[in-house]
């Protein structure tokens, strides 16, 4: 289980999450939701160790694992896998080099090369993403539905236990939408990873049908509940929802 307590957490002298608090079970689909500027992306980030972000109090731990004395690397390694809003270009290195090299370190050398080119091949085909890909400079040139597909194609090799999916619905078309929402939900059936999407389309959660929505506002959760939580959301907005469910605090 990944633990998150009374995190405070400030970037650029601005606090963007105060007392903040979140339990998510090892197994299970969770959904972050909230406006755009909630501090939903912080969440993914701060998992991942990105160090842009100070952590001015508060704790996140995996099982007995505190993840906060850990490098981006070191997460990695424990499982954890994040496709993000806009992945980023790493020109000289191609996705074939980067997967060996990943694997390498995790213990899974690849030992037949033509072998595992056959492999990336066969699941360029399942993402719909030119073969060419393969030997192609990690997102280098690629639309922003490409990048996405392609980053797809390292968690399909890597596969990791703990995803994040932060805002992977952005610059997708509907056809790509369902085609990687599809993929995502058949690698969880088979492996049951535990999966965090940060989302506030509804698309990708009616596909992806999470156990638990959580709803971020200033900074903290402050509502929570199964899909039917996210189907009030999509049909009465935020606002709506608490309205709805009784947990307005406006008045």
């Amino acid at each position: 289980m990944l633990k998150i307590n009374n995190l405070k957490v400030k970037v650029d002298n601005k606090i963007i999450l105060d007392n903040f608090n979140m339990e998510i079970e090892t197994g299970k689909v969770y959904a972050l939701m909230g406006k755009n500027g909630a501090g939903k992306s912080t969440i993914s980030k701060i998992i991942m160790r990105d160090k842009k972000y100070n952590i001015v109090r508060g704790s996140i731990t995996y099982g007995d694992i505190d993840l906060l004395k850990l490098n981006t690397t070191d997460v990695a390694r424990l499982g954890f896998f994040m496709i993000s809003q806009n992945p980023i270009e790493i020109a000289g290195v191609s996705n074939a080099e980067v997967l060996r090299a990943s694997l390498t370190d995790l213990g899974r050398p690849v030992k037949n090369i033509l072998k595992f080119n056959q492999e990336l091949v066969e699941l360029c085909n399942k993402l719909n993403i030119p073969k060419e890909f393969i030997h192609r400079d990690i997102n280098f040139n690629m639309s922003g539905g490409e990048k996405k597909k392609n980053e797809l194609l390292h968690l399909l090799v890597i596969k990791p236990k703990f995803i994040i999916l932060d805002e992977i619905d952005s610059g997708l078309d509907v056809d790509s939408l369902k085609l990687v929402a599809g993929i995502i939900k058949e690698y969880y059936e088979e492996y049951k990873p535990t999966i965090l999407i940060i989302t506030h389309q509804e698309n990708l959660l009616k596909i992806l049908k999470p156990d638990i929505v959580n709803i971020l506002e200033n900074g903290v959760i402050t509502l929570s509940g199964d899909y039917a939580l996210a189907e009030n959301i999509f049909k009465n907005g935020f606002q709506g929802a608490h309205i709805i469910t009784g947990s307005d605090k406006s008045e």
